[in-house]
C-alpha cells in the first residue's frame, strides 16, 4: 500500500496524531477514535494493522497490553517526496511571517506612541 493511501483514510490520520503525543496502548487510541468516528473495536484494530504493517507504527506488548508509537521512517520518506513542492508554500509562508511582524511592531509602536 502507498504511503498516501495509507494516510488517505481520515481514521489512521487521527490513529498517527494521537501516537505523535507519545506511546499509547490500543485500548486508549480505540476510546478515543471510537468516540470520534463512531467506529467498532475491530475496525479501530484493523486500521492499527494497516498502520504498523505498512510501517508507520510499531508495537510491543507489555503485559496483556500492546502499545503503540509511531515509526518516523515513512513519515521521513513522504517529507523527502513535499520537498520537490515545498518552494509552492515556502514562500508565501515566509511572506506572511513577515507581514505578521511588521503589525506587531506598529501596534507596539501605536501603543507606545499613545502611553
Amino acid at each position: 500500500m502507498h504511503a498516501f493511501d495509507v494516510l488517505g483514510d481520515p481514521v489512521r490520520r487521527r490513529i498517527l496524531e494521537l501516537l505523535a503525543g507519545g506511546e499509547q496502548s490500543s485500548g486508549d487510541v480505540t476510546t478515543v477514535v471510537r468516540a470520534e468516528f463512531g467506529i467498532s473495536q475491530p475496525a479501530v484494530s484493523q486500521h492499527l494493522r494497516v498502520l504498523r504493517e505498512n510501517g508507520f507504527t510499531t508495537v510491543r506488548a507489555e503485559g496483556t497490553r500492546r502499545l503503540y508509537s509511531v515509526d518516523p521512517g515513512p513519515l521521513k520518506e513522504i517529507d523527502g517526496w513535499l520537498e520537490q513542492y515545498r518552494r509552492f508554500w515556502t514562500g508565501p509562508l515566509d511572506a506572511l511571517a513577515t507581514e505578521i511582524a511588521r503589525g506587531r511592531r506598529e501596534r507596539r509602536k501605536a501603543a507606545e506612541d499613545d502611553g
